[in-house]
This record gives structure tokens, C-alpha cells and sequence, in this order.
């Protein structure tokens, strides 16, 4: 399920893309298939690490393929040079972050004048909601701690020195089953209608039917669960973002 839309950070092959947060390696591996880009993600767990590494071999990647790797570290520390990636991707990472200013200032220094970064985080409104059907949703360790409000975090990375170029919703057919699932939060997955409801995402994964498809594309631009926002790092724009500007 990938929250970044690729066709508004188009990758080039011998580009490099850092992950950053990356889970079980989701936007990497999608990155490293759609591209001859060289990609690491980088993330906090180990178990996740260890997980995105198994999952390469199961990847069928462009020809000729580009490189992919995963490494464990800290986002408020990241261990790379100064302007050392093309791409940068931070997806559903900061609202889990309690210094997340650390985080913005790392994902500006590793990013290359002329390169693009996108970030997405849960929309306010259905996230406030979560919180308020259970208190568990956000106070499990490793959850959220934090609702971030479109306006202020997009104007926080600008603060940075970064430009706005495109934003969206995503996944608005997931919202229903957060509620359900923090409505019944005591009962987990076993209660019928969050099982039902996951049974649905599921298979709207597998099946890409056109009626979630246009479900989500109405719904998105309100209901969307994750607000994903695309930015410019100004400055003289290196080979591989110009030969992208040409496409």
C-alpha cells in the first residue's frame, strides 16, 4: 500500500533515494522497482530492517536494476553526508517522533540542491477522532504522540527552506476501519465488523476494483487518512534532476 505517488516524484535512473523511516521497506522497494535509482531505507527497528532486506529478492526490478539496501539508525541522526540524496521520503514517521524538528532539519541536509522531498503524515481531523474513540490508539508505545495540522507542518518544512510543490489525500477507504478498530480497541481484529471491514481492504488490495478505486479518488481530497506533501530544494539542479525536468 504506498502513500507516495510516484508520478509527482518521479525517479531517474542513477538517482539516489533515501527512505527514511521506512518500515518493512514499502516506498523503498517500490522506488527500486520503478527505476534504476540506487535506494536505502533506514529505520529505527531492526525487526523491520530485517524484514525489508528479505523482502528484495522477492522484488522484480527494472532493467538495467538500480541498487537497494536497508540499514538501522536514528532519523534525528541520520548517518549520511551533507546533499547526499536526490530523492528523500519520510512517510507516516513523524507524528511517532518527539523531537520531529531534528527529523525536518536531517531530511533537508542529506537532500541534494535541486532534489525533491516528500512527506506524509495522518490527516488531523480523522486522526483526532481515532484519539477520541480510545486512548490506547495513542498512547501504545511506539504510536502516535502527535496530530499534525496540514497548514503548520507544510509551513514548517518551508521554514526550512524547502518549496511546496503538490499535495494530496490518501487512503480515505482506510479511514472507516481505524474508527471501527479504536471503537472496538478492546476486542482488536476479532470483533466482526473491524475483521469484515479489514477483509474488504484486503481485497481492494488485491483486486483493485474500479469502485474503491473512484471511492478513494472522490474521497481523498477530505477523508483521505494521510496528507502527502511534495517539496523542492531550491538551488543549481544537479544532472539527474534536470534529465528529470525533461521528461
Amino acid at each position: 500500500m504506498l502513500t507516495v505517488d510516484f508520478s509527482w516524484f518521479s525517479m531517474v535512473g542513477g538517482s539516489t533515494c533515501l527512505d527514511v523511516g521506512c518500515g518493512e521497506g514499502r516506498h523503498a522497494l517500490a522506488a527500486y522497482t520503478r527505476s534504476s535509482a540506487n535506494v536505502v531505507g533506514i529505520d529505527l527497528s531492526r525487526d523491520d530492517v530485517r524484514t525489508a532486506h528479505s523482502r528484495i529478492s522477492d522484488m522484480q526490478a527494472s532493467e538495467p536494476p538500480g541498487k537497494v539496501n536497508f540499514t538501522q539508525g536514528d532519523a534525528t541522526q541520520l548517518p549520511f553526508s551533507d546533499a547526499s540524496f536526490d530523492r528523500v521520503i519520510c512517510s507516516e514517521v513523524l507524528e511517532h517522533i518527539p523531537n520531529y524538528l531534528s527529523v525536518i532539519e536531517e531530511l533537508v541536509r542529506v537532500l541534494k540542491p535541486g532534489g525533491r522531498l516528500c512527506v506524509s503524515v495522518p490527516r488531523a481531523w480523522p486522526e483526532q477522532l481515532c484519539w477520541w474513540l480510545s486512548s490506547a490508539y495513542h498512547n501504545t508505545p511506539g504510536g502516535h504522540i502527535r496530530i499534525f495540522s496540514r497548514r503548520f507542518l507544510r509551513t514548517e518544512i518551508i521554514r526550512h527552506g524547502l518549496q511546496c510543490y503538490h499535495e494530496h489525500g490518501a487512503h480515505a477507504l482506510h479511514v472507516p476501519y481505524w474508527w471501527l478498530r479504536c471503537l472496538f480497541w478492546s476486542k482488536g481484529e476479532t470483533h466482526p465488523l473491524v475483521s469484515g471491514y479489514h477483509r474488504l481492504l484486503v481485497w481492494d488490495l488485491l483486486k483493485r476494483p474500479w469502485l474503491t478505486h473512484w471511492f478513494d479518488k472522490l474521497c481523498n481530497p477530505w477523508l483521505g487518512k494521510s496528507i502527502v506533501m511534495y517539496f523542492n530544494k531550491p538551488g543549481l539542479l544537479s544532472n539527474i534532476a534536470a534529465l528529470d525536468d525533461e521528461r
